[in-house]
């Protein structure tokens, strides 16, 4: 495990090598996985998630929220999206539960569903914690045993039997009611400024010309970040003495030097994985910000 990791980011980390439980299925069905919340690190600290997260935490801690924070003091399920950060800050060891990780892909495969960040449990601004009395408890926990013996099991159609599981947990929790007790920070400025930056860098590098920058304005991390853009901008601005818009277009054009240094990608593999809808956008945005073109930087690198 790595320093300060929780024992779920190394499952997350490590589950494909090592676990041998993870259900990569056939081609377009998808991503799923579920663990033991046991044993878990005291504090779970911010990480990159490229899976929705289910879990039933049974267990005392804090989950921290974008800007906001709540006690968790009975058990509780609670719904992650890849988006939005968030960290889990137990009060004791005494830590049960189960989560279940996923892709959109996985949960959708032959479904009319639509895009999960619009549903009402994983949308970006909505409450992700739903507090749950025993007999809910009893029948999630149950699902979640279900779900750990139907991973290992050679059961031909298992796939369709987990993502069952899934669709009736959600719809068991949509007839919840979610948390309604987030606290505010205090130092709110510093933590939303702190937030935006690391919510920032998670999206680089640009790695591969198939991926791209999902996040391009200061609204779209206002909206992954749950709060107004004005406080955003306001945040930002006081803690950096950047404006938003002038921290994004700093990072940007720093991934643009990397990729035009290190890779043989062409103009438009670059421009298209820097979230522009065009090549010739791209070269003004960064003649704009360096007094230089793409083309000119990369002949003068050579």
């Amino acid at each position: 495990m790595e320093p300060n990791e929780s024992l779920e980011g190394f499952y997350e980390r490590n589950a494909p090598d090592n676990m041998g439980l993870l259900c990569l299925g056939t081609k377009g069905m998808g991503h799923f996985n579920v663990f033991s919340r046991e044993h878990c690190s005291l504090l779970s600290p911010y990480s990159r998630r490229d899976y929705y997260k289910i879990s039933l935490i049974i267990g005392k801690g804090k989950l921290h929220y974008a800007d906001k924070w709540i006690q968790v003091d009975r058990p509780a399920l609670m719904f992650s999206n890849p988006i939005v950060p968030y960290s889990w800050e137990a009060d004791d060891e005494d830590q049960k539960g189960w989560f279940c990780l996923f892709t959109e892909e996985f949960l959708q495969n032959g479904s009319r569903l639509g895009n999960l960040q619009d549903s009402p449990l994983f949308k970006i601004g909505g409450t992700p914690i739903f507090f749950v009395e025993e007999e809910q408890q009893k029948l999630l926990s149950d699902m979640y045993i279900k779900m750990m013996t139907e991973i290992q099991s050679d059961y031909i159609h298992k796939y369709d039997m987990l993502r069952a599981y899934l669709y009736l947990m959600i719809h068991e929790t949509m007839k919840m009611h979610p948390a309604e007790s987030f606290e505010p920070y205090q130092n709110a400025s510093q933590r939303i400024a702190s937030l935006f930056m690391e919510l920032l860098e998670r999206q680089f590098p640009i790695d591969s010309p198939d991926a791209f920058l999902k996040l391009k304005t200061p609204n779209d991390y206002a909206r992954s970040l749950s709060i107004h853009v004005n406080s955003l901008n306001r945040s930002v601005k006081e803690m950096t003495g950047k404006t938003t818009s002038q921290q994004i277009t700093a990072r940007i054009i720093q991934e643009a030097h990397a990729l035009l240094k290190h890779t043989d990608w062409n103009i438009a593999e670059i421009a298209y994985g820097l979230g522009f809808e065009e090549p010739a956008y791209f070269t003004n945005y960064f003649k704009k910000q360096t007094g230089i073109t793409p083309n000119a930087l990369r002949m003068n690198l050579v």
